[in-house]
């Protein structure tokens, strides 16, 4: 390919150097910076060798909260996304590998209850993962394609969600060469953050610990007032009962961290396989999985929590518990048949 950058710097190229120039040399982005950068990205005035190697130089220093700030700035900017109300943001990017999806199942529950829950996720990307994108039609849940059908299916049913590719293309592009360059990018990190419909409160999740309180103080950066930021089982914002879980979060935009305790004292085991009628059969009520109601009923009490439908973690677990057994897939359960499923669990401090 003919280079006709020999005898001209590409405009690109600054931001390589900022990050790339070696251990003394190099520098993390300013926000405006990092937003004008990823601005060009999206509107395809970047070359590809420039794109992995930016990419790449992010990854291995790990991008501050300022960057990503200036990633989603600059993500907002371009998808011009249309005033539609929504209560909850649910970011969905991880997919599963040790346990079935329980967190969709939450979702659906607080859209039952009149909560307008919006999901945008991302598929593929990582092999041997079960996606949300697999689930949902399952469920009975078609996937969007447009923000018209996103607003038509939370008017009708509480619940839409829509694909990175469907609402991003570029960044649906860019998150596919996890598998090309070995690595995710921060893309997986940034995706989680968008909002895109500017929801009163998003829920986001991360893998590795680390990236927990980036993600809570890009968040706060962008001017979000509430958000969740768990350590989620697989990536997913999904309580994993067999552990501790640490929200960093804000409220009314303020931080703040909130620890809940295990609800297990013996951890359950992973599944051998995915049966998607077996898991269909628990939200109809068919059968019990332990392990899986009580994510279902832990990630609707961190979602009441930050929704602000009430601000005790007791009540919020009573509430979900009951939202779960009266949900409108299961058939009636025999008298006390559930009464004795967190029987074990130590509601956390209220403090």
């Amino acid at each position: 390919m003919k280079n006709i950058y020999r005898d001209s710097e590409h405009p690109f190229a600054q931001y390589v150097r900022i990050v790339g120039k070696g251990k003394h040399g190099s520098r993390s982005l300013t926000q405006a910076e990092a937003e004008d950068a990823f601005g060009m990205i999206l509107r395809g005035e970047v070359l590809e060798t420039q794109l992995g190697a930016f990419l790449m130089l992010l990854r291995v220093k790990e991008e501050t909260c300022e960057e990503l700030a200036g990633f989603v700035q600059a993500t907002r900017t371009w998808l011009k996304a249309p005033a539609i109300h929504v209560d909850l943001d649910w970011s969905s990017y991880a997919g599963k590998r040790k346990h079935y999806p329980w967190f969709l199942l939450a979702a659906l529950v607080l859209a039952e209850n009149g909560l307008r829950v919006f999901m945008h996720g991302a598929s593929g990307h990582t092999l041997n993962r079960l996606y949300t994108e697999d689930v949902l039609p399952v469920l009975g849940h078609s996937l969007c394609r447009t923000w018209d059908e996103v607003a038509y299916r939370l008017e009708r049913h509480h619940f839409a969600y829509l694909s990175l590719d469907a609402y991003c293309p570029p960044l649906g592009h860019i998150i596919q060469l996890r598998n090309i360059l070995g690595l995710r990018s921060p893309v997986h990190t940034l995706a989680r953050l968008i909002n895109p419909l500017n929801a009163r409160c998003s829920l986001q999740a991360i893998f590795h610990p680390a990236y927990r309180e980036s993600h809570q103080l890009a968040a706060q950066l962008l001017g979000y007032q509430n958000t969740m930021v768990i350590k989620g089982e697989g990536g997913e914002f999904e309580r994993n009962p067999d552990g501790r879980c640490l929200v960093k979060g804000i409220k009314q935009g303020e931080l703040y961290d909130l620890e809940w305790p295990m609800m297990f004292e013996e951890r359950h085991m992973a599944e051998d396989n995915f049966s998607l009628d077996s898991f269909l059969a628990v939200w109809r009520g068919e059968q019990n999985h332990q392990y899986g109601e009580a994510a279902v009923v832990g990630t609707l009490a961190l979602a009441l929590i930050g929704l602000q439908h009430t601000h005790d973690p007791e009540t919020a677990l009573s509430t979900a518990q009951q939202w779960w057994q009266q949900r409108k897939s299961a058939k009636k359960y025999k008298s006390g048949e559930q009464m004795d499923l967190f029987s074990d669990y130590r509601y956390p401090a209220t403090s």
